[in-house]
């Protein structure tokens, strides 16, 4: 299993340590030449970063490092370092299951609200983990995903639809589900630029709700 770094915005420190220290080790297992700089882009995580949980599995006694010539670092995984990546790794399977069951109750439950509302034919706001969850459990409702809009993802498609960065290319929404895990106020903010508040409902998964932001529900 190779790790996947999304951010939940109820992760404590404790769990953000787990979740990169697992990256860290998952990768040396895998290759013991990788430099920092590739682990940092596996993670898609700053260098510093990457190099603060370097240091902290070899204190740990997980991973030991040995110099080569050219002045490179070969990585390898201690026993120890083996047994505390399995352990990880179990735990954020755990997590990760968790997190679906979660999102996959929580997108219901704004899809019921849209059922209520009289909406049938939606935006998803934020291309991610939970954008997916959503479109799939849509198919449970009479709901019609008819696009995604992203305002900061690089990404042109997303299953299967072009992804847009202006509401006005929806012209047929009835509303907008916020589904960005990364940066869900900014999204939310933008988004309020372009169509009515209240067009625009927030699953529960996120922890958060617009009255935090000085807005409305």
């Amino acid at each position: 299993m190779s790790v996947v770094i999304y951010l939940v915005h109820n992760m404590n420190k404790k769990e953000n340590n787990e979740i990169y220290s697992l990256g860290v080790l998952q990768a040396i297992g895998e290759r013991s030449d990788v430099s920092q700089r590739r682990l940092a882009q596996r993670l898609g995580v700053a260098l510093g970063l990457v190099n603060s949980y370097t240091k902290r599995c070899i204190r740990k006694g997980w991973v030991k490092a040995q110099q080569v010539p050219g002045n490179r670092y070969l990585y390898y995984l201690t026993p120890k370092g083996f047994l505390e990546k399995s352990r990880l790794s179990a735990s954020y399977l755990s997590a990760s299951m968790d997190f679906y069951r979660r999102a996959g109750s929580s997108c219901l439950a704004a899809f019921d609200e849209c059922d209520q509302r009289g909406w049938h034919r939606i935006a998803l706001c934020g291309v991610s983990d939970l954008a997916e969850i959503a479109f799939i459990r849509s198919q449970e409702h009479d709901i019609e995903i008819l696009g995604f809009i992203d305002f900061f993802s690089g990404k042109e498609k997303f299953l299967g639809h072009t992804i847009s960065r202006d509401a006005s290319d929806l012209a047929d929404v009835d509303g907008f589900v916020l589904t960005d895990l990364d940066n869900p106020t900014e999204t939310f903010e933008r988004l309020c630029g372009q169509v009515d508040e209240n067009r625009i409902l927030v699953p529960g998964i996120l922890e958060w709700r617009p009255q935090e932001m000085g807005h409305s529900s």
